[in-house]
């Protein structure tokens, strides 16, 4: 079986969403919503640099409806609720990873979500590397052990080749570090962390009392010159540690961190383990490990190459769900409710044309 499937939008993690697309025999793509209207009438092969595909990008949203896709792969920066709700009003479901775990990110909006599901009988799902798919991780290593006492993700990364300012400014880089409204700042640009507490406490079936966030920073002592024309001005945040905290009875027993940094001129200067690194504690104690390499046949590849394989792995959680999606009852769909999501047609006998681009 395949799935009729229109990608919306191309950007960073877009483009990573159409090549996976396109090289799944799964999948077929039937359409793709420009944001830029520079892209309108562009093929979107093209403009994800693997050639052409023979299906051109349009900013015309009921010729996209029109086509009665299966899913729409949503990829924007961020969510557009009005948005959402015409496409699955519309009777479409949505898998996607701009900014929607389990919905309540989005404040009142989630309940117009909810609504235009059961309207138009249509799912969405969103993952995504973190949250999403680690927090999945997370709950498989949950069930080694016969007693759970806290379950604690990180996601720790140098960032400094990564060029976006536009998601990165709202979590609080390139601030003065003595602002006094930064925790306030990192709280909202950070809030999507909240949704992946929430789904960890709902795997471990419990309610919680409280979800907090609290913020430590790092700040440059030089000015630091970063790709996309972006500079952090010395005595301003380079580096983020952020907490999100699940309380119940009083105590933590849900966090979910992420620890940024950029440059080499950070004072205090983080040591990061770059990777998610996943503790269960309880009995036993379980700590695993997720990092990412290159393919073998990486070889002379660019940066951009190389941050690709990080896009990758933020848009194929979402893509591997499109059947489980597809099949699934009416509403908001999470890992907690679907079954276990296959990696179907993906398996490769030999190389690939586009394999490491």
């Amino acid at each position: 079986m395949s799935y009729r499937v229109v990608q919306w939008t191309t950007g960073n993690v877009g483009k990573s969403s159409v090549r996976a697309i396109a090289a799944n025999p799964m999948l077929r793509l039937v359409g793709c919503y420009a944001w830029s209207a520079e892209k309108v009438g562009c093929d979107v092969g093209e403009l994800c640099g693997i050639g052409p595909l023979k299906v051109k990008a349009t900013n015309d949203v009921d010729a996209l409806l029109a086509l009665e896709p299966d899913c729409v792969v949503y990829n924007p920066m961020f969510p557009d609720v009005d948005q959402l709700v015409r496409i699955l009003g519309s009777g479409v479901n949505v898998v996607g990873t701009a900014g929607f775990i389990t919905g309540h990110f989005l404040g009142a909006g989630r309940d117009r979500i909810a609504e235009a599901c059961e309207r138009g009988g249509s799912t969405i799902f969103g993952s995504g590397i973190n949250p999403g798919f680690i927090q999945l991780f997370a709950i498989v290593s949950a069930g080694l052990s016969d007693r759970v006492d806290k379950v604690s993700v990180l996601e720790s990364f140098d960032t400094t080749i990564y060029n976006s300012p536009a998601t990165e400014i709202p979590m609080g880089f390139g601030y003065p570090v003595d602002q006094p409204n930064l925790p306030v700042i990192t709280r909202k640009g950070s809030g999507i962390f909240g949704d992946g507490v929430l789904l960890l406490a709902d795997a471990l079936g419990v309610e919680l009392d409280e979800v907090r966030c609290e913020a430590e920073y790092a700040q440059t002592t030089a000015d630091l010159h970063l790709p996309g024309d972006w500079t952090i001005a010395k005595g301003c945040v380079a580096g983020i540690h952020v907490r999100w905290k699940g309380i119940l009875g009083g105590r933590e027993i849900i966090e979910i961190g992420g620890q940024w940094r950029k440059g080499q001129t950070l004072e205090p200067d983080w040591p990061l383990d770059m990777g998610y690194t996943i503790e269960v504690q309880g009995r036993p104690t379980i700590r695993t490990t997720l990092s990412f390499l290159p393919p073998p046949d990486f070889e002379g590849k660019t940066l951009d190459d190389y941050i690709m394989l990080g896009l990758t792995i933020t848009a194929v959680p979402a893509i591997t769900a499109i059947p489980a999606v597809v099949a699934a009852p009416p509403g908001i769909a999470t890992y907690t409710g679907l079954p276990l999501l296959l990696p179907r047609g993906v398996l490769r006998a030999q190389a690939s044309p586009t394999m490491g681009r």
